[in-house]
């Protein structure tokens, strides 16, 4: 990205993913991780939603770094008008598992930039979907305490690929930033 290559990028995010999906479009970037509220408005849609949670994040760092180009993001996993946060515990990732078994379900993520009083904001959606899954297997999967930190309890990068039947759309999408649609957003974004 020539037009970058002066430019101080901050990704908002505590993510190691993000972190390492970052890397593939900028060899150097800073990480702030931010804190902030992800309580939503009532009825507010998915899309909308990664949106807003990935702006507040952004905003969150871009206040005291108005030089510098913030991305920040948020991911929602959704099964129907069922939304798949982080377990909280052993039992309700179980839960989420057998959920998505056999089953196709929706990746959310919502991306914001920020430059100084400039930004934009956009969301990609990824359908994945999942090998039935026998008990076992779930114990098994629940044994490697991968699903415990990540919405859906699952990740796409590590063992829970070998569940994963199919995806459409973006994969790096569920891995938590849609890297080309960011490389298209920042290309105009920066122009």
């Amino acid at each position: 990205m020539k037009t970058m290559s002066n430019k101080r990028i901050i990704l908002a995010s505590k993510s190691p993913r993000r972190k390492e999906l970052m890397g593939l479009l900028f060899p150097q970037f800073e990480v702030q991780a931010s804190d902030v509220d992800e309580t939503l408005p009532e009825g507010v849609s998915l899309g909308r939603a990664v949106e807003l949670l990935a702006l507040r994040k952004g905003q969150a760092v871009a206040g005291a770094e108005p030089d510098a180009l913030v991305i920040a993001a948020d991911t929602l996993v959704t099964l129907g008008s069922v939304v798949l946060g982080k377990p909280t515990g052993r039992e309700d990732a179980a839960r989420m598992l057998r959920l998505l078994s056999g089953r196709v379900h929706q990746v959310y993520t919502g991306v914001a930039l920020l430059e100084g009083e400039r930004t934009n904001r956009f969301h990609c959606v990824t359908d994945v979907e999942f090998s039935p899954l026998t008990e076992e297997e779930i114990r098994w999967y629940l044994s490697t305490g991968e699903p415990f930190d990540k919405a859906g309890a699952y990740g796409i990068q590590g063992y829970g690929a070998r569940f994963i039947r199919g995806v459409r759309e973006d994969f790096f999408n569920v891995m938590g930033l849609p890297v080309n649609e960011l490389y298209r957003q920042i290309m105009q974004f920066t122009k």
